[in-house]
């Protein structure tokens, strides 16, 4: 298998950007460092990430509703829907969040659509520079969504 690099041009991936309240803070942050990446793709976000991301890159950001008011739905609608590539989704681990059963089902979409999944800054570190980043081999996603693939 050969790996192909990345041209921005021709390999525009959505990315969904996803973070706790305590977390918002290392997401601008790493955002701000992969800037340039960043531009080169879809940006999707939760409603106040997208809003503090945003307003610190000056990217353009489609924003959903807040996590707990259905945006983590949302943006597993998007992954459901073949819009989303990757997720970077920075969790609290410490904090049990209200609604759990929201972000559990985004996690599971996401592992059902071969999204890649960084939950903290040093994954997302990895993934955002990976070169496989580029060509994500995403040919069994239909067969697995289909509900060929159960379990």
């Amino acid at each position: 298998m050969t790996t192909q690099l990345h041209t921005p041009a021709a390999d525009v991936m959505g990315i969904a950007l996803v973070a706790h309240d305590s977390c918002k803070p290392d997401m601008v942050a790493w955002a701000r460092e992969h800037q340039a990446i960043l531009g080169q793709h879809r940006l999707y976000a939760t409603g106040t990430t997208g809003g503090l991301v945003a307003d610190e890159t000056g990217l353009p950001v489609v924003r959903f509703r807040s996590g707990p008011l259905g945006g983590d739905q949302q943006v597993g609608a998007r992954i459901a829907e073949g819009d989303i590539d990757l997720l970077i989704f920075f969790w609290d681990a410490l904090t049990a969040q209200p609604h759990e059963p929201d972000v559990r089902a985004l996690l599971r979409l996401a592992v059902l659509a071969n999204v890649p999944v960084a939950c903290n800054r040093a994954t997302a570190d990895l993934v955002i520079t990976s070169p496989l980043l580029a060509a994500p081999d995403r040919e069994h996603v239909d067969t697995r969504l289909a509900g060929r693939h159960t379990s």
